[in-house]
């Protein structure tokens, strides 16, 4: 059997943002926002990014959805490419991809109710016409999202803030998105909310097919709801892995110094802590060879000077940006002067 293609595919993307000064406003650096990004998702896949913030993870995003021009590399969405598409062809395309963002509020017009808000990207695509059609479709949206339908009449302010997010995901869900990509989606919202939201998603995603690109810093809410994991740092993936691979058997150092932080609900269990010294480094400046050497509790000359590829570790579906086959697990080793 010949495999399905992935429903979104993401080929060596960058994303520099120009620095300009002087009289003549000429270009005198760049912010390496993101640096060249691999990566695909498929039909009914939740993969997640996650990193520090600063990191890329939102830039890709938003330049998979076009509301940034990407710099270089391929977006494709359903194997049509889309980053060099003009805006007279992309128009269709947006209803199939569509992003809810991470506060709720500042996302949702407070001038206009819940039906209008829901209705306009019916009407923008044609999926409705006429009042009658508009207002079956935004009761239908308002039973997936769980909110009662007699809402429809209130404006945004009159809802509790996972109520709004609920408003976001049927704003995402209307124009019939096959791809929704969460930004935060749930990192401004209470422990108790943040749970009736994730398992929204996941509910979702079983009823329609949904492929999400879940974006986050959260390691702990990401568990519980993706199937594979990209971590970033500095405008690059470092590692790429199942959900259960990377969170039983990571290998890059950056991303067991990130589960090593993430807090355990039992008080009695050990984990051993790994503390990164400094500060990330400037994307304006990113250092030469490996970008995580500067913290790399394990870096040695090589790493100074030679930029890792990410290559498999044990499977082809395991992926890490690391010089070492394997990484210490036990006593951390001082960086080299």
């Amino acid at each position: 059997m010949i495999p399905e293609r992935p429903l979104l595919e993401v080929n060596g993307l960058k994303k520099h943002f120009p620095i300009r000064g002087g009289m003549m406003g000429q270009v005198t650096a760049k912010v390496y926002a993101v640096d060249g990004v691999t990566f695909d998702v498929r039909r009914g896949e939740t993969l997640s990014i996650v990193g520090e913030s600063g990191c890329g993870k939102s830039t890709v995003g938003k330049a998979i959805l076009r509301l940034y021009d990407v710099t270089e590399g391929e977006v494709y969405l359903d194997g049509e490419r889309i980053d060099n598409m003009s805006a007279a062809r992309l128009r269709p395309m947006r209803k199939r991809m569509q992003v809810v963002f991470q506060d709720p509020f500042s996302s949702l017009n407070p001038r206009m109710r819940v039906r209008d808000i829901l209705a306009e990207p019916l009407m923008n695509f044609g999926m409705a016409h006429g009042s009658a059609e508009v207002t079956r479709q935004v009761e239908a949206l308002m039973d997936k999202v769980r909110l009662p339908r007699d809402a429809i009449g209130r404006f945004p302010h009159e809802f509790s803030g996972g109520q709004r997010q609920r408003i976001g995901i049927a704003r995402a869900l209307a124009p019939g998105a096959d791809l929704i990509i969460c930004d935060e989606a749930v990192s401004a919202l209470d422990v108790s909310v943040k749970a009736q939201i994730i398992n929204l998603l996941a509910d979702l995603q079983d009823e329609l097919g949904l492929a999400l690109l879940f974006i986050s810093h959260d390691l702990a809410t990401v568990e519980h709801l993706t199937h594979r994991v990209a971590v970033m740092y500095l405008g690059k993936i470092v590692e790429l892995a199942d959900r259960r691979t990377l969170f039983s058997a990571s290998h890059h150092p950056y991303t067991k110094a990130l589960l090593s932080a993430v807090p355990v609900p039992d008080p009695t269990a050990k984990r051993q802590r790994i503390i990164l010294k400094g500060d990330v480094p400037s994307p304006i400046n990113p250092p030469r060879g490996c970008r995580f050497h500067t913290r790399c509790p394990f870096v040695f000359d090589r790493c100074r000077t030679e930029e890792p590829l990410l290559r498999p570790i044990g499977s082809a579906a395991h992926m890490s940006a690391c010089h070492l086959d394997k990484v210490p697990v036990g006593e951390v080793v001082p960086q080299a002067a």
